[in-house]
């Protein structure tokens, strides 16, 4: 798998190319082929925390991680283990509900060391929907949909955009900035 290594407030050397290479070259044990999507790592300095965040596309799912720490290569470490334990996540999840031929399950390797420890209670547990909550959706602008969130006191709203006439999210970001999330 390639990896488009950049840095933010930060100059990317080869020995740290290296090293998030070798370590994300750890995931590639999970996957039956190659995979031919690019993933993204940025490496940032704010205010003293290094910060890494890892993005992997795949057919079907969306790998994401990112941490924070006081050094660079623990927080590379620790990102690796997030992203293992999403894949092992997903693997269990697809291997439980989509048993037919051609489906997402074929994406993973049915023998991948550490994913037969998972025990399928833990995953239950941690997939288990606990509060459902009905609203109806007011069509609104965004700068009215940031209110309301900021109102509510939440780090995300979702809302009927009057403009697009589409179900969109606007939530908080780290930055203190918003963001939007639209409906393809």
């Amino acid at each position: 798998m390639d990896f488009s290594i950049r840095g933010q407030q930060i100059e990317v050397t080869e020995a740290l190319k290296e090293y998030v290479d070798k370590k994300l070259n750890r995931l590639e044990k999970y996957f039956d082929a190659p995979t031919t999507s690019e993933g993204y790592v940025t490496l940032s300095v704010i205010r003293g925390l290094h910060t890494v965040e890892v993005t992997i596309p795949l057919p079907g799912v969306m790998l994401r991680a990112e941490d924070r720490s006081d050094d660079m290569y623990s927080s590379i470490d620790a990102v690796v283990d997030k992203l293992e334990r999403q894949i092992r996540k997903h693997k269990t999840k697809l291997n439980r509900k989509f048993r037919q031929e051609g489906s997402l399950k074929t994406l993973f390797t049915e023998n991948s060391g550490a994913a037969g420890s998972i025990v399928s209670g833990d995953i239950e547990d941690e997939l288990e929907v606990v509060r459902t909550k009905r609203f109806f959706l007011k069509p609104m602008d965004v700068e009215e949909a940031i209110l309301q969130m900021n109102m509510v006191g939440h780090n995300f709203f979702v809302f009927s955009n009057i403009d697009s006439q589409t179900v969109n999210v606007v939530y908080k970001r780290d930055d203190g900035k918003y963001g939007l999330i639209e409906q393809d």
